[in-house]
């Protein structure tokens, strides 16, 4: 099968997936528009009065993007496990793709790049209510939104490789509280990264995504961080292919009986 066939039917599948979502969008918008503004009242303005700026910035600007930064990994990470194993499991969605010229790579292709595009679209609600607050530098701000379908095809490789092992949905928890939480708050999202002791701050860069994601999200509404955002830039880039590679390998052998 050619590269063209399959990334023409892995969009396909995507295809599927945003048919479906347009029927559903007011509940889907709901929670993502809704969010950043209780983000920002409650850490921005309540806990931000207690806090005194961090580099010059104040401290709801500080944590601006890094509620990006985490709605880009909620939106792929969650698609890309409670999502597909429901369509793959319960709905049994992915039989039925299957059993047309689909094949199981291209319904997993679609998944990612369907999560990924939850990501593009969570990023873009909330850039939106952080413009609307005046706590994020335009244009740069903007860059933002491609960058997070790029960084949500790598939340959500790594959401279906979780998928592609779990025995059963419950089991979704232990990644959630094991691996989502620690790095929700060890990224540099509510405090910066340099309070940490260095070895800490070492593992973080070298292991967890969200940290980097932070960091490009940071310098793109502050204009600063440039060799941070670089670093990630090029972490994102090397990381995300072997990762997307190895979440197809695993769910073609959880598929394929």
């Amino acid at each position: 099968m050619s590269g063209e066939n399959l990334g023409r039917r892995a969009w396909i599948v995507w295809r599927r997936n945003l048919d479906v979502f347009l029927k559903t969008w007011r509940v889907n918008l709901l929670m993502p528009a809704i969010e950043p503004v209780l983000y920002l009242l409650a850490f921005g303005l309540g806990v931000g009065a207690y806090i005194s700026d961090i580099d010059g910035v104040p401290y709801i600007r500080f944590i601006a993007p890094a509620l990006v930064a985490i709605s880009v990994m909620n939106a792929s990470f969650f698609e890309c496990t409670y999502g597909s194993y429901v369509r793959m499991y319960y709905q049994k969605t992915f039989d039925a793709i299957v059993a047309t010229p689909v094949s199981i790579d291209e319904v997993i292709a679609g998944e990612i790049l369907w999560g990924a595009t939850r990501s593009l679209i969570s990023a873009s609600l909330m850039l939106l209510v952080l413009v609307l607050f005046g706590v994020v530098a335009l244009p740069s701000s903007l860059l933002l939104i491609p960058f997070a379908f790029a960084a949500g095809l790598l939340f959500a490789s790594i959401g279906m490789c979780f998928t592609s092992i779990i025995p059963n949905i419950e089991a979704i928890n232990y990644p959630s509280f094991l691996f989502i939480t620690p790095m929700l708050l060890f990224s540099g999202t509510f405090f910066p990264l340099d309070v940490l002791p260095g070895v800490l701050q070492t593992f973080v860069l070298a292991v967890l995504p969200l940290a980097h994601v932070v960091n490009v999200c940071r310098a793109l509404t502050l204009m600063s961080g440039w060799e941070l955002m670089v670093l990630g830039l090029a972490w994102i880039a090397v990381v995300t292919p072997p990762v997307f590679a190895i979440a197809l390998r695993l769910m073609r052998r959880r598929l394929v009986v």
